[in-house]
């Protein structure tokens, strides 16, 4: 049985997932994310899909980050009118990420004049298609193709899309969960399929930091101390924002740092904690215990929630050391650019990096030693300490991507690596050919190959 497989996203770059099997009687897309960069609209994310959305028969979703839901809507106003499917926590999750996606769009059409990809309607229109299984638990499409999902370990509710439709499976990872993470279980290892479309993200590097991440953000955390400074922790909203939560509560409640101001100043943030709150069965088994045993986890002394602009804006008249922790994770949108331009010329100032910066994003340029960037039109001098811990990845790293195909992929007749800028992608696949004897390809964009499914 011939089928084709289209890489119409998500190669070449770690954003844009959108990857399409076609076996001649159903059409099934998996992820249709946005290409992030400075700017969410921009017009790459505006063109036309290269295929008719009205001739897709399903949409599977790995999980609810912008990259792989973004243009979900935009797929529905084009002409799409089939299925989608997801885990029940990664819907709930992209209910409140597609809305303050438009939010973030409605912005920039105000300030650049870019259009909106989509309005409202047409979120609502997507969720109402919408349906939801849980892990494990096995569905049908037509043409004989059966369906489900394992844990991806990456944020909550992500998980690996397996196929099968006679002898032959194929498997897409969406994005892989680093191990160990501070809140989420490891990624469930695929067995036995014929066909691997993986995430590459950090398929050239190591996470040498996990086993003293904690350590790390302790020292950070008591030098701002120190130093009567600001901390600044640009994290994404969604996994990266709870998992700082997490790990600051565990410092603070056991004695190791000293309570101070920590403003958590992202109502999205808020608002995907409460979710999380409502999802402790997704959690790791440890974490489960702590909260059973009373401790609310994200919660602790010194904690704020700052809902409101007004309440935001306060945050510079707080005298003394204290911790943002605010949206974007890649500074390309969100109040995280207010606080950047009010202390990045600050000398007591730390920017911490806890998250992957994406070629182009204000976080990037941070991240390789800029001395000035442009903030919302503002030319910013960076006098603060710029500082990264890589070990809070939400991705897993070269070795732990290559383990995870070592220990599934036996039978493979092809894995092809996707999401992630091409050195690494590249870099990866030349690791799973000499190492693992695999036929590992790296596609192009817009390429299609023919497959046995």
């Amino acid at each position: 049985m011939k089928s084709t497989l289209g890489f119409y996203g998500g190669v070449g770059s770690v954003t844009g997932a959108n990857f399409m099997l076609d076996t001649g009687k159903a059409s099934i897309l998996v992820d249709c994310g946005l290409v992030q960069g400075d700017r969410f609209a921009a017009t790459k994310n505006a063109e036309p899909f290269v295929y008719d959305p009205a001739t897709v028969d399903y949409l599977l979703i790995t999980h609810a980050h912008a990259d792989h839901i973004g243009r979900i809507p935009k797929l529905v106003k084009d002409g799409f009118t089939g299925d989608i499917y997801s885990t029940t926590a990664t819907k709930d999750l992209a209910s409140v990420m597609l809305v303050d996606a438009l939010k973030v769009m409605e912005y920039e059409a105000r300030r650049y004049g870019y259009e909106p990809l989509y309005d409202e309607g047409h979120i609502m229109a997507a969720l109402s298609k919408w349906k939801t299984v849980s892990y494990e638990e096995k569905f049908k499409l037509k043409d004989d193709i059966t369906v489900w999902y394992t844990d991806a370990g990456h944020i909550l509710g992500s998980g690996m899309i397996h196929l099968t439709r006679g002898n032959r499976k194929i498997v897409f990872t969406g994005d892989i969960g680093n191990v160990p993470q501070p809140l989420l279980r490891a990624p469930v290892i695929p067995q036995d399929y014929d066909y691997l479309v993986m995430e590459s993200v950090y398929g050239d590097r190591l996470h040498e930091q996990v086993a003293e991440r904690t350590a790390l953000l302790q020292s950070y955390i008591e030098e701002a101390q120190a130093k009567g400074g600001t901390l600044i922790i640009p994290a994404f909203s969604l996994e990266r924002t709870q998992a700082m939560l997490y790990e600051i509560n565990n410092l603070v409640e056991s004695g190791k740092v000293k309570p101070l101001p920590v403003f958590l100043d992202s109502p999205l943030a808020i608002t995907v904690t409460g979710i999380y709150r409502q999802y402790i069965n997704y959690l790791r088994p440890e974490i489960q215990n702590q909260i059973n045993e009373g401790d609310d986890i994200f919660d602790f002394k010194g904690l704020q929630f700052t809902g409101s602009i007004d309440d935001s804006k306060a945050i510079s008249t707080e005298k003394g050391a204290k911790i943002i922790i605010a949206g974007s994770g890649m500074s390309h949108g969100g109040r995280i650019r207010r606080h950047e331009q009010e202390f990045l010329d600050e000398t007591n100032t730390t920017l911490l990096l806890v998250g992957y910066q994406s070629v182009g994003s204000v976080g990037r340029l941070l991240q390789d030693g800029a001395k000035t960037v442009i903030i919302d039109g503002e030319k910013v001098k960076v006098k603060a300490k710029i500082a990264m811990i890589q070990g809070y990845s939400g991705h897993a790293d070269r070795d732990q991507l290559i383990e995870l195909v070592a220990n599934g992929g036996a039978k493979a007749k092809q894995v092809f690596v996707t999401m992630g800028e091409e050195r690494s992608s590249l870099f990866l696949t030349q690791r799973l050919r000499d190492y693992l004897g695999l036929n590992a390809v790296a596609p192009e964009e817009n390429q299609e190959v023919e497959i046995e499914f």
